[in-house]
């Protein structure tokens, strides 16, 4: 990972600012390093650990694939996440919080699929063929969706977290993150109520400065999750030639045995005793080859599944899963919902909540390589729940 970021950066940056002492939320409480002039001050080396902590996982989420949504719709945030976030190619939203934006995720995705409609028209010439008045009306429908949407467009299915700046001010986000299991990660000032995030950075949200410094370091995270990714893809690839070519390799050097097994069978009686030695050594050299070929298989085997891509599953549930005996799709299609719930409960109470009733279906379609019926019908409910 790439170097820290250190106390003093986050001094200057007026990240240990907090709100006037009256105005603070009890629960704030250990976050809170002392009161001065009837401010209080944030524990800088708390927000670090937290910082690191939030940034690991955030790392983990881009890297399975899963898209982060950056919410910060106040004015002194707005144009820092616009410019942050649109780097690592995420999702955000700047504008007002459309309501129903996560748990009413299919009628939004009709809102992004009516603007695909309409850029359709325009490059089709069907557009050309309204009457002014109608074209207005479409240019300013579109302008409007663009505002609110736009950075959305890609953002096929639910995300696989949220990051929020000012958890005041984006409290419906907050209440609909939590009701379909999406982790929250989040700028916790001291007047905010920390209980409801998963991931909490206890950090001044107000001033431009401090939210500049928090997001470059989480969107460093997010880019080297994905960069991460990128190479696992690359790695893969590598291997599957290297496996095939290695296969080829052997199939080929058993061809070249048997041809010279054969001619030794006219050979005098004189080198009988010399058979055996060479024979050894020739079928030992195809079984060394033969297990070269299949450990680079057997290591893909034993290669636990992304259980994140199952609507539900955040980070800290699949590696319980995981932890448990359950690594790939198949095994979680064929586990019992009460023993995976047994599972989150034992492992953290923070994570009891979860209903796990559809995760061996969601699998099923996984480990089948359903993709398409799987994003459908994780589209059509809400947080995988039926």
């Amino acid at each position: 990972m790439a170097s820290k970021i250190e106390v003093k950066d986050l001094l200057e940056a007026g990240v240990h600012f907090g709100h006037l002492t009256r105005k603070w939320n009890p629960n704030m409480a250990p976050y809170i390093y002392m009161e001065r002039n009837g401010i209080h001050v944030i524990n800088l080396y708390k927000t670090v650990a937290k910082l690191d902590e939030a940034n690991e996982a955030l790392k983990k989420i881009a890297a399975s694939g899963r898209k982060i949504l950056f919410v910060a719709t106040k004015k002194q945030a707005k144009d820092i996440v616009a410019d942050k976030v649109s780097k690592v190619n995420m999702p955000y939203i700047t504008e007002r919080w459309p309501g129903g934006m996560l748990t009413n995720f299919v009628t939004i995705r009709k809102a992004v699929k009516k603007m695909a409609a309409i850029d359709r028209m325009k490059k089709d010439g069907t557009f050309n063929t309204l009457s002014k008045k109608e074209r207005l009306q479409v240019d300013r429908l579109r302008a409007k969706l663009d505002k609110n949407l736009g950075s959305i467009a890609d953002m096929t299915r639910l995300p696989g977290a949220i990051f929020i700046v000012d958890t005041m001010r984006e409290h419906i986000a907050v209440k609909e993150a939590q009701k379909l299991n999406i982790p929250i990660f989040a700028m916790v000032d001291t007047n905010s109520d920390p209980r409801p995030i998963d991931f909490v950075i206890p950090a001044n949200d107000d001033a431009g400065k401090s939210i500049e410094a928090i997001l470059e370091e989480v969107t460093k995270a997010v880019a080297e999750g994905l960069a991460e990714r990128k190479n696992d893809k690359q790695n893969e690839k590598e291997e599957e030639e290297e496996v095939v070519a290695k296969t080829v390799v052997a199939d080929d050097d058993d061809d070249e045995v048997v041809e010279k097994k054969a001619p030794k069978k006219a050979k005098p009686a004189a080198k009988k005793e010399e058979k055996p030695a060479a024979k050894k050594e020739e079928e030992k050299a195809v079984e060394k080859k033969a297990e070269k070929a299949e450990k680079p298989a057997k290591k893909e085997a034993a290669k636990a599944d992304d259980l994140t891509k199952v609507e539900g599953i955040g980070p800290k549930a699949a590696e319980a899963i995981v932890n448990s005996g359950i690594a790939t799709y198949a095994e979680l299609a064929k586990a019992d919902p009460e023993k995976i719930k047994e599972i989150l409960t034992e492992a953290s109470s923070n994570l009891a909540h979860l209903d796990p009733t559809s995760w061996p279906k969601q699998a099923k379609m996984a480990a089948d390589g359903k993709w398409d019926e799987l994003k459908e019908w994780q589209d059509s409910v809400k947080g995988g729940v039926e």
